[in-house]
């Protein structure tokens, strides 16, 4: 099956670099390693099923395709926009926080 490539908007890269530099404060490099594998395995997860992701906070946000899909055995999850010939990751949230309020503040990052 091919792939899509996946593009990281601005604010998904620092939100990545955020929860990365969090857990090796809070927990150690064992875990942060763990967080960056299950991110790349989620990835590629996305890649090779664009479509697979909730349209839930599509409806919510009014963000036409907005898919979300979350990381194995991290409360984060992967806010992206299947393209015919990529996958164009918006965000990397935490799951308990107020994500129609996160995600507004990463709409316009292109």
């Amino acid at each position: 099956m091919a792939r899509s490539p996946v593009d990281l908007r601005a604010a998904a890269a620092h939100d990545i670099e955020l929860a990365v530099d969090h857990y090796l404060t809070e927990a150690g490099v064992v875990l942060a390693l763990k967080f960056i594998d299950a991110f790349e395995h989620t990835l590629a997860r996305i890649s090779r099923a664009p479509l697979v992701g909730t349209l839930r906070f599509s409806y919510e946000l009014g963000i036409p395709d907005l898919r979300a899909w979350p990381l194995r055995g991290f409360p984060h999850l992967i806010f992206y926009v299947p393209e015919v010939a990529r996958v164009d990751v918006w965000r990397v949230l935490h799951s308990r926080r107020d994500l129609p309020a996160e995600m507004a503040e990463g709409i316009d990052d292109a």
